[in-house]
């Protein structure tokens, strides 16, 4: 059995194949990041989904594609995770940027980026990922992203910068006292998935003008951060991945085209593209 997970901050797709690389189940889990996600957790996450721990010792193969797994230590921790785990199984971690590229460019030259929990972008040249920059996460970096835009959100709502028919819509939907917000955000495992959680509020106002207003100036910072830098020309295939892209289509296109860019394709949910990947191009 082969089980291949495309896995962000906030949730983890996993499929399973058999030996001929036909789908027996997929299940989602929640996300596996190791940079901000405890050992234990990271463990508890798996062992908790009863899909997966029913095929523990039957598992040969493991391809996982995850947020924080671009340098060596997590990548270590999770490795750990799954050997003890997966007992029987060789095991391949990967940063979720390689996915993306997997599942919308396959094997051409692109430039690929992600519009999820967080962001990030890389030039593929057909063999090798080249990053412009390193990702220092959430607090420093991850323009554009779910956690970004959660971010601004709050900000916004606390400064009285949002609108105030918004606003009353905001506080329905949310708990915003100060200190439910300071308790998630300092004394809670996973704060870039608890911001995220509001950016989700943006996609049922998507059309309104403070909204709209919003997404464009953080798309205008991921090009400016992410996509310039490149230095690509109008030639060169531009893919996005994940929700943000997704939903925000229009207004992304609006900004690519402001530095006589257009975009490729939006992928929302990479994994079914992955899986193609990997049926036709590992054995």
């Amino acid at each position: 059995m082969i089980l291949i997970a495309d896995g962000g901050s906030t949730k983890v797709d996993w499929i399973a194949l058999n030996d001929k690389k036909e789908e027996l189940f997929r299940v989602r889990t929640l996300g596996l990041n190791p940079a901000v996600v405890p050992e234990e957790e990271l463990s508890n996450r798996i062992t908790n989904t009863f899909q997966l721990l029913n095929v523990k010792d039957e598992v040969k193969e493991v391809h996982f594609y995850g947020a924080g797994c671009g340098t060596p230590k997590p990548v270590m921790i999770l490795h750990n995770v799954m050997k003890s785990i997966f007992i029987n199984a060789e095991l391949h971690i990967a940063e979720d940027m390689l996915a993306a590229v997997y599942a919308s460019s396959g094997n051409n030259p692109a430039l690929v980026c992600i519009l999820g929990t967080g962001s990030n972008s890389c030039y593929y040249d057909g063999n090798e990922m080249h990053m412009n920059v390193a990702s220092l996460g959430y607090s420093l970096m991850d323009e554009a992203s779910g956690n970004y835009f959660g971010k601004q959100l709050i900000r916004d709502y606390y400064y009285k910068r949002m609108p105030k028919r918004i606003a009353a819509e905001f506080e329905k939907q949310y708990d915003l006292e100060a200190d439910t917000i300071k308790f998630n955000m300092y004394r809670q495992p996973n704060p870039n998935m608890y911001l995220a959680s509001f950016a989700r509020f943006m996609f049922e106002f998507k059309t309104d003008k403070y909204i709209k207003k919003l997404i464009k100036k953080g798309f205008q910072e991921f090009f400016k951060c992410r996509v310039l830098p490149y230095h690509v020309s109008e030639e060169t295939p531009i893919y996005f991945i994940g929700s943000i892209a997704y939903y925000f289509g229009d207004i992304l296109e609006k900004v690519a085209n402001k530095h006589a860019l257009s975009i490729t394709g939006i992928v929302q949910r990479p994994i079914d593209n992955l899986i193609e990947y990997h049926r036709e191009n590992i054995n």
